[in-house]
């Protein structure tokens, strides 16, 4: 599997393994259910949400690799 990035969808990241939804809520991305939020990239989302993309990825792909 290649590693998350910013332009990845929040779709893709919740179809590789749904118990990432945990780090999108704990930011406050609340949507996740949201027809609009699954296209969106984590870069996009976390504009939206004001908190660091690189962060987030970094903590999914930490997350994953376990």
């Amino acid at each position: 599997m290649a590693a998350i990035t910013k332009k990845t969808t929040i779709g893709e990241v919740l179809n590789l393994n749904l118990d990432t939804a945990r780090f999108f809520m704990e930011i406050g991305m609340h949507c996740l259910g949201c027809p609009a939020s699954q296209g969106e990239s984590i870069e996009e989302a976390c504009m939206v949400h004001g908190t660091d993309a690189d962060e987030l990825v970094a903590r999914l792909n930490a997350f994953l690799g376990e």
